[in-house]
């Protein structure tokens, strides 16, 4: 049985979600994409800056062990998914979907109107995936200017070589 405890993120454990981060992205190479499997993580510095503004959470098995995260941003109003990775271990038993729940929670109880992310079109544990928790794409009419200054990173990162998309879940008070 798989049991699975979401919590915040210790900063000793930092270099854990870089590994985690390098396990999941493995599978972009089965998918024609290597230069995103082979794409390092956000630095350790970078991570504790989501550790510190309480924006980084973990999903932990077993021995308290994590196996995969979320890490967010405020972006324009709402909390905006930067990262959400699962090792593949733990994959397809709704670790990921838990983490992206939490932070729902979360952004409710802050009076938060909505997530947002971006993220592959065309991938499917990608935009395929995030439809199926809730999701729903924006066209570029519908940008905030936080949303479309990532995209430009994005972009200058390279990862417009593949088709991407924004898109938001906007939640209901609970």
């Amino acid at each position: 049985m798989f049991s699975l405890r979401i919590r915040a993120v210790r900063l000793d454990e930092l270099p854990l979600l870089q590994d985690i981060e390098r396990a999941a992205g493995r599978c972009f190479r089965d998918v024609g994409m290597p230069e995103v499997a082979d794409d390092e993580p956000l630095p350790v510095g970078e991570l504790a800056r989501y550790q510190r503004d309480g924006l980084a959470w973990v999903g932990v098995a077993g021995a308290d062990v994590p196996v995969a995260y979320l890490i967010a941003d405020r972006v324009d109003g709402n909390l905006h998914v930067e990262q959400v990775s699962v090792h593949p271990d733990s994959a397809r038993r709704g670790v990921g979907r838990s983490l992206v729940e939490h932070l729902a929670d979360q952004a409710r109880g802050e009076g938060v109107p909505a997530l947002t992310l971006t993220t592959f079109a065309e991938v499917p544990w990608n935009a395929p995936y995030y439809a199926r928790c809730g999701f729903l794409p924006l066209d570029d009419s519908m940008l905030t200017p936080g949303l479309r200054e990532i995209r430009d990173r994005e972009a200058a990162h390279g990862l417009d070589r593949w088709p991407r998309v924004c898109m938001r879940r906007v939640l209901r008070r609970s």
